[in-house]
């Protein structure tokens, strides 16, 4: 497949536009809604935000979002790769890969040391499609806390 990636800068919001709609079709959310445009121009803008498209013929096929962690132990940072999708009809065509090749480059050429993703471990596919990229599966518990 020809793929493109698109590392989004601040005048990429109607890609992100579809990159949302992607992650609600592929994730199924069941959500049409979506944070406003203004929202969405400030998240864009953060230098700790990222937002990488997979481009087929010029339309968003697939992209991830990632968020740079400072830390406090070194002077850099960490990334958390957040979500990951490409649409169904293109899976399976090396795009998700390609999106982790780039994300690993700009993790290089930041000299970010560290890039980690949290899977489910019962999502089998995300489990097989990060080891199959070479990922390191490392065993956490996981703590969540919602405020009312």
């Amino acid at each position: 497949m020809n793929f493109q990636i698109k590392h989004l800068a601040k005048e990429d919001l109607p890609l992100f536009h579809q990159l949302i709609r992607i992650f609600n079709i592929v994730f199924e959310t069941g959500s049409e809604t979506e944070c406003s445009a203004g929202y969405l121009q400030t998240l864009l803008e953060k230098p700790g935000f990222h937002v990488f498209c997979l481009l087929h013929n010029g339309q968003v096929a697939g992209g991830l979002t990632a968020f740079e962690l400072p830390m406090y132990t070194a002077e850099g940072s960490e990334l958390l790769l957040y979500d990951i999708a490409v649409m169904t009809h293109h899976q399976r065509k090396g795009g998700g890969k390609l999106l982790l090749t780039a994300l690993q480059n700009y993790c290089r050429e930041e000299e970010i040391q560290f890039l980690f993703v949290q899977a489910n471990e019962e999502d089998i596919h995300a489990l097989d499609f990060y080891r199959s990229a070479g990922w390191k599966a490392e065993k956490v518990v996981n703590f969540n806390y919602a405020s009312d």
